[in-house]
């Protein structure tokens, strides 16, 4: 069973007491389909290491990981980072940050891969409120991002 599948969804919310905070616009994809494709669209392999941005409770984290060579995840929702221990304990390539993305030093950030050298590639499921700031964000850090996909 994944992450995504709406019975585990709906059980680790449980699990954790989780409630969904407006504010973040908060939305957890439950259709492995889609969450297949935005991996196979974004072209994620081992010779790539992947920001991910806003992973929830780790369902695109977990596709991500299983396919990337590392996943550095920026969740700004500190109630989700135990979640994501949690769940993604099973996966060594994923390392969770409790920092929100526009704060970030995003070039001190990358260097933190095991092998900052390969290409970064940037996946994300966002609401549509910011994902505008988060792209200028990331455009203006200066990264040779290989691609985006939001």
């Amino acid at each position: 069973m994944r992450i995504a599948d709406y019975s585990v969804t709906k059980a680790v919310l449980e699990r954790h007491g989780f409630t969904f905070k407006k504010s973040f616009g908060q939305n957890f994809l439950t259709d492995t389909n889609i969450l297949q494709k935005i991996v196979d669209t974004a072209e994620i392999d081992k010779n790539v290491n992947v920001i991910e941005i806003g992973p929830g409770i780790g369902a695109l984290t977990e596709f991500l990981t299983e396919n990337a060579a590392e996943v550095m995840a920026f969740e700004i929702d500190e109630r989700l980072v135990p979640i994501l221990e949690d769940t993604l304990r099973d996966h060594d390539n994923v390392k969770v940050i409790n920092e929100d993305v526009l704060k970030a030093d995003l070039q001190t950030r990358v260097k933190e891969f095991e092998n900052p050298n390969l290409p970064i590639k940037v996946v994300a499921n966002l609401p549509y409120y910011i994902t505008t700031p988060i792209l200028m964000h990331l455009i203006e850090s200066k990264i040779p991002f290989a691609e985006f996909v939001v």
